[in-house]
């Protein structure tokens, strides 16, 4: 049976989107656009991409943003999904367990700014210490760790419960160990959620820019701080086309991840 929806429904869902993507769309247009200065249209180039590309100042930041989030993203999506694991398929005391889902969910309600005051006020206890943790690529590193995780748990418990635990016990009345049960069965059917998890924490650490501002070192400099030095002394083209690469980038990251998990959903089902 077909729902159909009300016109209204439709033309306000289809609004929304155009007032959500409309910003991001103008940057695109403006970062084809010849004109230096200004919102006038003077012709199309790709001449801000080639400059973009040769701008070795944003190839470091580029690379410091990528070596960020993938070193962060492995590590805390190894440590979330264990997390996950360990909260939804062992018995806790009901206190404790209450205790475990306040702790996985307060990063992730916490304002960034106050996140990020807290991060620096540890750090500086712990340079105190020993000199390792001066801002750096270590500490932003750490720092989105500590977020990241948050959110990989609760994408990989969510899986955890639309699996359930009926093929598990059906492995286990078969005669199969923990360590086959999780390797054969479990393993497998959690993929997706480990995938999305994943995608989802590489994306953040992408984007965050309040966290990396707070924690960053003076050779560990981020797209996002880069772009919001550069719009302090002024928009350029630069800025549109490397804005509209990672949007780019962002767009097709969330794709593969939605493709993963409805390939996993189906491989499942």
């Amino acid at each position: 049976m077909k729902i159909r929806l009300h016109p209204i429904v439709i033309i306000s869902s289809l609004l929304a989107l155009i007032f959500l993507h409309m910003p991001m769309f103008a940057v695109a247009v403006f970062s084809f656009n010849a004109s230096k200065h200004g919102f006038t249209w003077e012709g199309f180039t790709l001449d801000w991409y080639s400059k973009l590309i040769q701008n070795d100042r944003i190839l470091e930041c580029a690379w410091n943003t990528l070596l960020l989030a993938g070193i962060s993203t492995i590590i805390s999506t190894i440590l979330g999904t264990l997390m996950a694991i360990a909260v939804a398929r062992f018995r806790w005391p009901a206190f404790f367990r209450k205790l475990l889902d306040f702790v996985i969910y307060l990063p992730v309600v916490t304002p960034d700014i106050i996140f990020a005051a807290a991060l620096v006020i540890i750090f500086g206890v712990l340079r105190s210490i020993t000199a390792v943790f001066n801002p750096g690529l270590l500490t932003m590193i750490l720092a989105h760790i500590t977020f990241q995780i948050a959110f990989v748990a609760l994408v990989v418990h969510g899986r955890l419960a639309t699996i359930g635990t009926t093929i598990q016990e059906a492995a286990r009345d078969l005669y199969a160990d923990r360590l086959y049960i999780f390797r054969r069965v479990t393993f497998p059917l959690l993929m997706p959620g480990i995938v999305a998890g994943a995608m989802l924490a590489f994306t953040l650490s992408l984007d965050d820019f309040i966290i990396s501002f707070f924690t960053a070192g003076p050779n560990s400099t981020t797209l996002p701080i880069y772009i919001y030095s550069s719009v302090r002394r002024g928009i350029s083209p630069e800025i549109h086309a490397l804005s509209t690469l990672i949007f780019v980038l962002t767009v097709l990251l969330v794709f593969v991840m939605e493709r993963i998990t409805r390939f996993g959903m189906e491989e499942s089902n």
